[in-house]
C-alpha cells in the first residue's frame, strides 16, 4: 500500500479536512516543513482526553473528528494521517500498549490500571525513511502535568516523554503492535474489552463509553 489513498476514516477529500490543512498547501514549503507545522496543530487544537470511547466506525472518520475540541490518542493521530496523505506524505496508524507514570489518579480510577491500550501514533515517510510520531499531549496539558511538549524535527522519532520537569518518569511503551494499513477497529475492540473487562461489562452491543 502507498499509504497515500483515501479511505473510509482518512477521509482526507472532506471539506473539513482539506479547510484544517488549508495553510500548509504551499509549494515554498518542504514536506518536512508541513508536516512539522501539521503535527503542531494537531497536537494542540485538540485537547488530550482518554475518558471517551467510541467503538463505532462513524466515530473514526478523520472529517469527524477534526471538529471536535478534544480527542484521544488515536483520535489525533487519524486527524494527522489524513492530513499528511492530503499533502502528499506517506501515513500509517501505529499501535501500542503504554504506561503514564503522572497525574493517573482519576485515570487509574476509571481503567483500573495506569496502562492504556492501544494507545495510537503515526508513522510517517519523509525522505525516504519511515518516522514516527504522536501528537497526543497538547501543550497545556503538558504543562498541568510538568513535562515539555513533545516536539516532531521531521528527522527523528518523537514518541513519548520519558521523564517530566523534575526527572520522574513519565510514561514508557510497555508493547509494540506494528502499523495498520488502515484504522483496525475490530482490533482496537478487541483489545480494550481484553484488558478492560469492568468498563464493557456484559453488553457486547455498546459501542460507547464515557468515563
Amino acid at each position: 500500500m502507498d499509504f497515500l489513498s483515501q479511505t473510509y476514516y482518512f477521509d482526507f477529500e472532506s471539506n473539513e479536512i482539506q479547510e484544517f490543512v488549508r495553510d500548509f498547501k504551499d509549494d515554498s514549503l518542504l514536506p518536512k516543513e508541513k508536516a512539522k507545522l501539521l503535527y503542531v496543530k494537531v497536537r494542540d487544537s485538540f485537547r488530550y482526553d482518554p475518558y471517551f470511547l467510541s467503538f463505532s466506525k462513524e466515530h473514526f472518520k478523520a472529517s469527524n473528528l477534526v471538529k471536535q475540541k478534544k480527542g484521544h490518542c488515536i483520535d489525533k493521530s487519524i486527524i494527522l494521517i489524513a492530513g499528511l496523505r492530503s499533502l502528499g506524505i506517506p501515513a500509517r496508524i501505529r499501535l501500542a500498549k503504554v504506561k503514564n507514570h503522572i497525574a493517573i489518579d482519576r485515570l487509574t480510577e476509571k481503567f483500573g490500571t495506569n496502562e492504556l491500550t492501544p494507545h495510537g501514533m503515526v508513522d510517517l515517510l519523509l525522505e525516504e525513511k519511515w518516522l514516527k510520531a504522536s501528537p497526543a499531549f497538547n501543550r497545556s496539558l503538558c504543562k498541568m502535568c510538568n513535562v515539555q511538549p513533545l516536539d516532531f524535527d521531521g528527522e527523528n522519532d518523537s514518541i513519548f516523554q520519558e521523564y517530566n520537569n523534575e526527572g520522574k518518569e513519565f510514561m514508557e511503551y510497555l508493547e509494540d503492535y506494528g502499523h495498520f494499513e488502515d484504522v483496525p477497529l475490530d482490533f482496537m475492540e478487541a483489545n480494550a474489552r481484553e484488558h478492560y473487562p469492568h468498563i464493557f461489562g456484559n453488553d457486547k452491543n455498546k459501542k460507547e463509553f464515557w468515563l
